[in-house]
């Protein structure tokens, strides 16, 4: 855990902000998804939602008895929660072709990684990332946390548009786009993931907490695969891990 104590936070009068880092870090991140999972399996009274992000877990409250409940938050913080048992969870395998057309970026975020372009790709291919949050677009995850020579710094001006799919990088982090849109981010790979889909059972496919990789395919199996997969996944594969 980092060395600062999670802090409660008021947020207006109806929702607390329960913070455990004010920066990116995998163990403050483990502990936001282990203590939402916890409220959400066992919730306190007077809670109306929660939603885990980075460094942080939102709790939305009805308002009638915020003294209380801000009580009831910090004796249940009364633990170190990133050494909580890992939540149950799903391992997915998300076809993606990388660099090209599909990554048009992935040559210069190689290069500013120290490595070639087919080190790279064997690198980001290999990483098994933690689905950190969900948020800018419904179902839209931050993964991480990728090795140092990955610390890159965003782009310095926006890329007008990558396609829904798009797997994007910077700041030891991939983020796969749930809709078409700019970004100031790498763009390193495509995939044909919805992360959302109305018409599927469960619309939004990733939760935080569930392990992602990104095995390489040619730009003709993505799209082979994908035109096969109803639930619009993108032929993804998908394992359970208790």
């Amino acid at each position: 855990m980092p060395d600062n104590t999670p802090r409660i936070e008021p947020l207006g009068e109806a929702a607390f902000l329960v913070r455990f880092a004010e920066r990116l870090d995998d163990a403050a991140n483990r502990a936001c998804v282990a203590f939402r999972a916890d409220l959400e399996a066992d919730p306190l009274p007077g809670i109306v939602e929660t939603a885990s992000s980075l460094g942080s877990v939102l709790v939305r409250h009805d308002g009638q008895q915020p003294d209380a409940l801000r009580a009831a938050l910090a004796r249940r913080l009364d633990r170190d929660w990133s050494q909580a048992a890992p939540v149950a969870h799903r391992l997915w395998s998300i076809p993606c072709s990388y660099g090209g057309a599909d990554g048009p970026q992935l040559a210069e975020a190689a290069e500013m990684a120290g490595l070639s372009q087919a080190q790279a790709i064997e690198v980001l291919s290999n990483a098994r990332v933690r689905v950190l949050a969900l948020g800018f677009a419904p179902g839209m995850p931050y993964l991480g946390i990728l090795p140092d020579n990955w610390d890159l710094p965003r782009q310095t001006g926006l890329t007008p548009k990558v396609p829904e799919g798009a797997l994007v990088l910077a700041v030891r982090q991939f983020v796969l786009f749930g809709t078409e849109a700019p970004t100031g981010w790498r763009h390193v790979g495509r995939t044909l993931f919805g992360c959302f889909e109305p018409t599927r059972p469960e619309p939004i496919a990733l939760s935080p907490g569930d392990e992602v990789c990104f095995p390489p395919v040619t730009p003709e199996a993505l799209r082979e695969g994908a035109a096969r997969d109803a639930a619009r996944l993108g032929g993804a594969r998908l394992e359970a891990i208790a």
